[in-house]
């Protein structure tokens, strides 16, 4: 039913990194299409949820399948939630919903009576308290601060033993992490949201962490000196190093996650790619590449035994 519309939206917005919309009617399908938008909000991924509503004559009358989804939205659509009333409304509500839902990474909805739908549309008027709209938006590139470039650097040329944990953030930056990586002699474990940022048969990639993680990523994070996070919120803490056994370095597009689950040293908002760029000028490759060499032969021996 509709929870799978929602859940293929999440599911193409994860993995194509656009804009996921699924549409359901009122009360019940509205009510079925929760689980797969908490699904985007806590995994930060752009969906606009389309639902349907009793008409507006009969609403505040105990009507059939009336619910109040202003209400029952505000907490999985918490950056915007409206119910078109006319039809003037629609180009502004549209346009509205997808540009904060990418911008902000995270769901939103439009309610639309099934009275409304049925009218002809209308655009907005050059009028008093019309809202018009307009199409396109130029979306900025986020780049690193020069100073905590040089910070993050410093403090990763330090160590001697790197571990790497990216996430989807990590998804647009695949060749840069693999530069990193070989400059820092360092292994990369992957948080589930990340496991298509980079292939599994590279030597150096420990798979999964976590819960439902690997050998490889777990001794790796347990014996590590230096820890470099991209594009990821990785929750299970108890999976991390421990604190103070590592210093470390996050990456992050979203100021509203940095800076959590590990007491970084230094953390940098900015797009995964941009500031991994900017940071391997800075970076001095690691001669001695023992700790490296020693997570392949972890790696290796876990797929063996797989």
């Amino acid at each position: 039913h509709e929870e799978m519309a929602a859940f293929e939206a999440v599911g193409y917005a994860k993995f194509t990194g656009r804009v996921g919309v699924c549409m359901a009617t009122s009360g019940p399908g509205a009510i079925h299409l929760l689980n797969g938008l908490y699904d985007a909000k806590l995994d930060h991924v752009p969906v606009v949820a389309i639902v349907g509503q009793t008409a507006r004559s009969a609403m505040g009358g105990a009507y059939q399948q009336e619910v109040d989804l202003l209400t029952l939205f505000k907490d999985v659509a918490s950056d915007y939630i409206q119910m078109a009333t006319v039809p003037q409304q629609l180009p502004n509500l549209l346009d509205r919903a997808m540009r904060i839902a990418v911008g902000k990474r995270a769901p939103t909805a439009i309610v639309v009576p099934s009275d409304l739908q049925e009218l002809e549309y209308a655009p907005p008027t050059h009028a008093f308290k019309m809202v018009p709209s307009s199409l396109g938006i130029r979306w900025p590139q986020i780049v690193p601060d020069d100073q905590a470039v040089r910070d993050a650097a410093e403090l990763l040329n330090s160590g001697a033993k790197v571990a790497m944990l990216i996430g989807q953030g990590a998804r647009g930056a695949a060749a840069e992490v693999r530069q990193v990586a070989d400059l820092l002699g360092a292994g990369v474990a992957k948080a589930l949201l990340g496991k298509d940022s980079l292939p599994d048969d590279l030597p150096y990639v420990t798979g999964s962490i976590g819960l439902l993680g690997t050998r490889p990523s777990y001794e790796m994070m347990a014996e590590c000196d230096t820890l470099l996070t991209v594009g990821s919120s990785f929750p299970y803490t108890q999976f991390m190093p421990k604190e103070g056994q590592a210093r470390g370095v996050q990456i992050d597009i979203d100021p509203g996650m940095i800076g959590m689950r590990y007491p970084y040293e230094v953390n940098i908002v900015s797009d995964a790619a941009a500031a991994l760029r900017a940071l391997i000028p800075h970076l001095r490759r690691k001669e001695d590449r023992s700790w490296r060499e020693g997570i392949e032969s972890n790696v290796a021996r876990w797929w063996e035994t797989m």
